[in-house]
């Protein structure tokens, strides 16, 4: 009956031992997306202190504090999750050790009966005699069987101790473990708080300033706006011409197969030729609606569709930075009733930042705008990205890149507070695509 009743608790123990990490696993979960704030967070100070060299107020200072001040917010939000879960993690812990404190008073107790008897039965002419004295053969096989069983019981029960002083260990461990990450994990919620409260109070003072300086910033709006129209305009123009020659040349070659065709026809028989005629006829029919068919080869399909298929997964064209202007028509960040409309997304990174590739494919243009310095076009397959505001570039038209290559350097902007951002497409052949559905979130 002992044995039954020691047998049930270990299927509970292990149930819930197994239960145990999967509850760690969102601590651990946590902690990641804590450093991954904590790191964006010191990537846009870096950024910020660039711009302390110029003690104007700026949209670029002002977007950056906006920034900073939704990642705290987020930060905060999450610390103060993984601050309860570590919470219910401790109290988990707390009521494994008590049960497993008091399954071992219970291992314990019992082991010391068994050593009781066995001491009282500890002589070996007792045990044979017992073995001996029974009634049949069958009944002394079953009394020595016992006596083994009951050896090995004892065995058992010294692992079982074992066992479960080993995972007190391990959750006292954790227990502490734990204790000591809240510990840290309060003390950096208030600092991000202390923090937050002066990022908002730059925030306000910044806007307050900027509102003063309304004419200028229209003025430098429709600046901006001719330059990013001169350039969607060329980035445009680009693709379409580049898809004109690829149909140019995939009807020039579909022409050619057919005048072949015709001509092998020509050289049969009367009869042969009459069946000629009717597969010439088909063949006709189908060349009306090659021009309307894919001019990519089987290779640019295979990339096209992996490229598809990537759809949210692929990597930032930048190895760090964030967001700083959002694909679309948004309000403008300080002019009451005024919009922008982005054809493509803005990414401020630190100075000194590179290009990458998102995707493997084949450059097919490099080019200059005044005012806006150099682009780069990749191709992938039927999807083309665009790389623009990059000074040095450190690829050319034809070649083939891979993912996350590196192909440019991003224009830092001294005149800007050390602005450093780049501009990125999203093509699907003529169309234009938001690349914030196709990038890693």
């Amino acid at each position: 009956m002992q044995f039954q009743t020691f047998k049930k608790f270990i299927i509970i123990a292990v149930l819930s031992v197994s239960v145990f990490p999967a509850q760690a696993q969102t601590v651990k979960e946590l902690e990641n997306q804590r450093k991954q704030t904590l790191q964006l967070l010191e990537s846009t100070n870096k950024m910020l202190n660039e711009t302390k060299k110029s003690q104007r107020s700026t949209l670029n200072k002002l977007t950056i504090i906006n920034k900073n001040i939704n990642e705290r917010k987020t930060l905060i939000k999450n610390i103060s999750v993984e601050i309860n879960e570590l919470d219910s993690e401790m109290g988990r812990l707390n009521q494994e050790t008590r049960t497993l404190d008091n399954r071992l008073e219970k291992l314990k107790a019992d082991y010391a009966k068994l050593v009781q008897e066995a001491h009282i039965h500890r002589s070996i002419y007792a045990k044979i005699m017992f073995v001996l004295s029974a009634e049949s053969f069958d009944q002394s096989y079953r009394r020595f069987r016992y006596l083994k069983e009951y050896t090995d019981y004892r065995k058992h029960q010294i692992r079982q101790i074992d066992n479960v002083k080993t995972q007190i260990v391990q959750k006292s461990d954790s227990l502490n473990k734990h204790r000591n990450t809240k510990v840290e994990v309060v003390k950096q919620k208030e600092i991000e708080a202390t923090k937050l409260t002066k990022d908002q109070k730059k925030e306000k003072v910044l806007l307050t300033d900027l509102q003063k300086k309304e004419k200028k910033l229209r003025t430098d709006l429709k600046l901006q706006q001719k330059k990013a129209n001169d350039l969607n305009n060329k980035i445009a123009n680009k693709i379409a011409e580049e898809i004109r020659k690829a149909e140019a040349k995939r009807a020039a070659e579909e022409k050619k197969r057919l005048a072949e065709e015709k001509k092998k026809s020509t050289t049969t028989s009367n009869k042969e030729t009459t069946a000629t005629k009717s597969e010439t006829s088909t063949a006709d029919k189908r060349s009306a609606t090659t021009e309307s068919l894919s001019t990519l080869t089987k290779e640019e399909k295979l990339i096209s569709g992996n490229f598809s298929s990537n759809a949210g997964r692929l990597p930032w064209p930048t190895d760090k930075g964030f967001i700083s202007g959002r694909y679309g028509v948004h309000p403008h960040p300080v002019l009451k009733h005024v919009t922008t409309n982005n054809k493509g997304i803005y990414i401020q990174t630190p100075a000194g930042t590179n290009a990458r590739v998102v995707f493997e494919g084949v450059v097919t243009q490099r080019f200059s705008i005044p005012g806006s310095n150099n682009a780069v076009i990749v191709k992938h397959g039927d999807y083309r990205t665009v790389y623009a505001n990059l000074t040095s570039i450190y690829v050319n038209v034809g070649d083939k890149v891979s993912a996350k290559q590196s192909i440019g350097k991003i224009y830092t902007d001294g005149d800007n507070d050390n602005k450093t951002e780049l501009y990125f497409q999203l093509w699907k052949g003529r169309s234009l695509l938001n690349p914030e559905n196709w990038i890693t979130q």
